[in-house]
């Protein structure tokens, strides 16, 4: 890829939202994929953030980028991953949670997947959940301006940021579809190349 996508670390939804405009992604067909869970709380391996290369990170989201061309299987951009991408969607779905099952359920993932175009069209985020209680910052925030798009007819009305929203992987009555591990995996599966 000639150009790099903007990235800022601690920022996924920002990141896959400009990822998502990218002139090399344009013509794919895109998904944003919000993982999550009841407990905020989800195992990945693979991840930059581990000290460990074989260790797994427990973030309380992440989001990451699933991209088909014609005629081709589902891909994955993952920006915050050792192996960042494209790469194939199944094989980043095994190295990310293979061992998921060995952990407590309170880790195990959920995946709100939404249309590439709907979610740059309707994220709204002020960054206020990278905010400490004083008002200073968690982490640099990116130096892009905050990300407010429309609010979806599904909800619209809030006060600056739908981002719990899309963060939600349990309620099936806002933006995109709920799917837990094996949901995805199967969804993946049926949806190949030859469905392109």
């Amino acid at each position: 890829m000639s150009e790099q996508p903007l990235y800022c670390p601690f920022f996924c939804e920002e990141n896959v939202w400009h990822l998502c405009a990218h002139p090399r992604v344009a013509a794919a067909e895109r998904r944003v994929v919000f993982i999550s869970n009841p407990d905020r709380r989800v195992a990945m391996w693979g991840q930059k953030a581990s000290r460990e290369p074989r260790a797994a990170i427990a973030w309380d989201y992440h989001v990451v980028l699933l991209l088909r061309e014609l005629g081709r299987a589902w891909q994955v951009w993952d920006l915050d991953a050792r192996d960042p991408g494209p790469r194939s969607a199944a094989g980043w779905l095994r190295d990310s949670f293979d061992h998921a099952g060995l952990l407590p359920p309170s880790y195990a993932p959920r995946f709100r997947m939404i249309d590439g175009p709907e979610y740059r069209r309707h994220l709204r985020s002020d960054r206020r959940h990278m905010l400490r209680p004083d008002g200073t910052p968690m982490q640099p925030p990116p130096p892009w301006p905050e990300i407010l798009g429309e609010p979806p007819a599904c909800a619209p009305v809030d006060d600056g940021s739908n981002l719990s929203r899309f963060i939600d992987t349990v309620d099936p009555g806002f933006l995109g579809r709920v799917f837990d591990l094996r949901e995805l995996g199967r969804w993946l599966k049926s949806e190949g190349p030859d469905r392109a």
